[in-house]
C-alpha cells in the first residue's frame, strides 16, 4: 500500500528514449521535489535506430536481435538518472513507423486495443496517481505506436472514471506549432537533415497549450538521460549534434495540454502539479 500523502506523476510512453526526450524534465523536477514517478513503457523499441551495441558501430544484420535489449538496458540508466521510482514495460513489439507483416502479431499496432488498455488501466489502479502523462492525440508525429499509446490510455482512464475514481489530472505532452516553425527554419538554415520523425511533426496550436513547465534548473539530468540511449543518440545522429548545440533552447521548457481535471486559474501553468494540496 502506498503512503497516501505522496503525491505520484505516472506517464505512458511508446518507447525507451520518449519518456528522456519528451519529458524527462517533468520526471526530474517531480523526483526532486519529492513526488513518486512512475513510467510505462509499451514496447522495448526494436524497430528503432541502431548505431551502437555494446560500444560498437553495428550493421543492422547482426544487431537487430539485440536491439529490444540494449534498449531496455538504456531505458533502465536513464531512469536511475531521472528518479524513476518504477518503470514497467509492457512488452510489446516495437511497431516501426511503417508497420510490416513481419513483427505485426506481437507488436503494439496490432495488438487490440482494449487488451492494451486493460493493461495500462491494472497499472494506473495499482497506482492510483495524482497527475499523469502520454501523447497528443496525433501521437506528436503520428507514430502507429504513439497513436496506439494514447487511445490505449484515454480508454483506460474512461474505463477507470465509470468504476469511480480518476487521476485528479491528465496532460498531453505538446510540441508547439511555432516552435516547430523555429526548429524547421533553424535546420535548413544551418543544412541539417532531421530524422523521419521529426520532419513530420506539426505541432499543437499554441493557444491550446495550458502549461509550460520550466525546466531548465534538471536539464543536466535531462540531457544525461536522452544521452543514456546510446544506441538512439550517437554523435552522427541529426538530433543529437541538434542538441548539442541549441539543447537549451529547444529542450528546456516542456508544455503540454490539460485535457482532464482542475486549474489553479493561472495559464499557462507552471507545474504539471498546480493546484494540487
Amino acid at each position: 500500500m502506498l503512503p497516501t500523502s505522496l503525491t505520484t506523476l505516472l506517464l505512458v510512453h511508446a518507447h525507451p528514449d520518449d519518456e528522456s526526450i519528451l519529458t524527462g524534465g517533468v520526471m526530474a523536477r517531480a523526483h526532486s521535489d519529492g513526488h513518486r514517478v512512475v513510467l510505462v513503457t509499451a514496447t522495448r523499441g526494436e524497430e528503432g535506430e541502431i548505431s551502437l551495441v555494446d560500444s560498437a558501430p553495428a550493421d543492422e544484420a547482426s544487431a537487430r536481435d539485440q536491439l529490444a535489449e540494449v534498449r531496455t538496458q538504456e531505458l533502465r540508466q536513464a531512469c536511475e538518472i531521472l528518479g524513476v521510482d518504477r518503470s514497467e514495460s509492457l512488452g510489446y513489439r516495437d511497431s516501426g513507423m511503417t508497420p510490416r507483416p513481419g513483427n505485426d502479431q506481437r507488436s503494439l499496432h496490432a495488438t487490440p486495443l482494449g487488451a492494451v488498455a486493460g493493461r495500462i488501466a491494472a497499472l494506473v489502479r495499482d497506482e492510483r496517481p495524482d497527475v499523469m502523462v502520454t501523447y497528443s492525440a496525433d501521437g506528436t508525429y503520428e507514430h502507429p505506436d504513439h497513436l496506439k499509446t494514447h487511445s490505449a490510455v484515454m480508454v483506460a482512464l474512461d474505463t477507470l472514471a465509470a468504476e469511480g475514481w480518476q487521476p485528479a489530472k491528465v496532460y498531453l505532452h505538446a510540441v508547439p506549432r511555432s516552435f516547430v516553425v523555429t526548429v524547421l527554419e533553424a535546420a535548413r538554415a544551418g543544412g541539417i537533415e532531421l530524422p523521419e520523425g521529426l520532419s513530420q511533426i506539426q505541432g499543437v496550436p499554441d493557444d491550446q497549450i495550458t502549461t509550460e513547465v520550466d525546466v531548465y534548473d534538471v536539464l543536466d539530468r535531462k540531457l544525461a538521460a536522452c544521452v543514456a540511449h546510446r544506441s538512439q543518440m550517437h554523435e552522427g545522429l541529426p538530433l543529437a549534434t541538434m542538441a548539442a548545440d541549441v539543447f537549451i533552447t529547444a529542450f528546456g521548457v516542456e508544455r503540454f495540454v490539460r485535457i482532464r481535471g482542475m486549474s489553479d486559474g493561472v495559464r499557462p501553468e507552471p507545474s504539471l502539479f498546480a493546484g494540487l494540496s
